[in-house]
């Protein structure tokens, strides 16, 4: 079953040269039939499909999930006012837990996103993982070079330190993602797949591609 029509894709396209406001009001009509109400219906549909996968994503509502259209542009000096994709998160806690791995993806005019990962740490839970790393070499390297993952996303990502604590040196020798400050990974796919009838099996498909990955993420983030 297709949650999008192609007028999802066409009212990004033309919100580009037109985000302000006025626009936005004078078709808000068809931004709640075409975009805001399709995508609350995909993700109650992906949150119940899902659960068989994580049972924690039961507990959610597509609110907890989606979100805003509004872009925060308090310190930004780009003043449009609406971002030009929908995205959500699938995610214990939904969107506030900002340290759990989950299914986090954005759909516009330009492409389907589907990351997941650990984004963003605080201190402790960042030393937790680099020494999750340094003790499980082998799991946390047979984790990002299995096949499936590496098929579906490539690589890990993520901003690096410079500078270790001592006692992770050695294995960070070994093992140069032990630097990173956060481990992400993304695939992009073409805008027409937002549109495909198993939108829902394709995007959970790309979660379970690095279940490996997410499942050591998981064990170590207290």
């Amino acid at each position: 079953m297709a949650f999008f029509t192609q007028d999802y894709l066409d009212f990004f396209i033309e919100l580009a040269p037109n985000n302000n406001k006025d626009w936005f009001d004078e078709n808000r009509k068809r931004y709640t039939k075409s975009v805001k109400d399709p995508m609350k219906a995909f993700v109650e549909h992906l949150i119940e499909k899902g659960k068989a996968i994580n049972p924690a994503w039961g507990e959610l509502e597509a609110k907890d999930c989606i979100f805003r259209i509004n872009r925060d542009i308090r310190f930004s000096k780009d003043k449009t006012p609406y971002k030009l994709n929908r995205s959500a998160v699938l995610v214990e806690g939904g969107k506030k837990n900002h340290s759990t791995p989950g299914l986090y993806f954005e759909m516009g005019p330009e492409d389907l996103r589907v990351y997941g990962g650990v984004y963003t740490l605080d201190k402790e839970q960042l030393l937790e993982v680099r020494e999750a790393i340094a003790e499980n070499l082998e799991e946390f390297q047979s984790a990002y070079q299995d096949e499936n993952f590496l098929s579906t996303f490539g690589e890990i990502r993520g901003e690096k330190n410079k500078i270790l604590p001592k006692h992770l040196k050695e294995a960070a020798a070994k093992e140069p993602l032990i630097f990173n400050k956060n481990w992400y990974y993304f695939a992009k796919f073409t805008p027409e797949t937002i549109l495909r009838d198993d939108l829902d099996e394709f995007i959970l498909e790309q979660y379970q591609a690095a279940q490996k990955l997410n499942k050591f993420f998981t064990q170590h983030i207290k």
